[in-house]
């Protein structure tokens, strides 16, 4: 049974406040990082991980202990291990991804990082990445990630998303806007 997204959300960023926490007491973030990087990857490339987190048909115990494996295998700290059974016995682990898109954003926060999520029409060169990361960094006063995908359907510009916050200079939303307008006229 899917869970709606606010309460994903919300248990995603209990567990995360704990674990980042707990982490941080330790002195333990860069281990946590990694964590959260080997972890992103496995569900990335497991469609048996991605069945673990979502299907109903396994147990507490089973699903207990399938994770708690996973957890050994990849060599994850304790704490995270720990969470990762303590999830699988109170069955919330469909959570997992949005646990670590939170400690993804807490740890670069903790950093004082932020990543922005850029969409162009064609791959943007090395200079543009750099003067678009140097304006952005000015702008937010932060060390930011730019995350680039490609979308042909934007036909020119930029859509730049930092957080909740997003910028559309991109042909295609003027050429909406300027629909729009005409509608209004006509």
């Amino acid at each position: 049974m899917s869970e709606p997204a606010s309460i994903s959300t919300g248990i995603a960023a209990r567990y995360a406040t704990a674990m980042f926490e707990l982490a941080e007491e330790a002195k333990a973030l860069p281990a946590l990082e990694k964590d959260v990087d080997a972890l992103d990857a496995a569900l990335s490339e497991s469609a048996d991980l991605r069945d673990l987190i979502h299907s109903p048909i396994y147990g507490r115990d089973e699903a207990s202990a399938a994770i708690g494996g996973v957890a050994d295998a990849m060599k994850l700290q304790d704490m995270t291990g720990n969470t990762l059974r303590l999830m699988a016995s109170k069955r919330r682990l469909f959570v997992l991804p949005a646990l670590l898109s939170e400690l993804r954003e807490r740890i670069a926060d903790h950093k004082g990082e932020v990543t922005a999520e850029v969409t162009s029409a064609k791959a943007l060169t090395k200079t543009q990445l750099d003067k678009l990361t140097k304006s952005l960094k000015a702008q937010v006063g932060k060390t930011v990630t730019v995350k680039e995908t490609v979308d042909e359907n934007i036909i020119g510009g930029l859509i730049v998303k930092i957080g909740s916050k997003m910028i559309d200079t991109s042909v295609r939303s003027k050429l909406n806007a300027l629909q729009n307008t005409m509608k209004e006229v006509g």
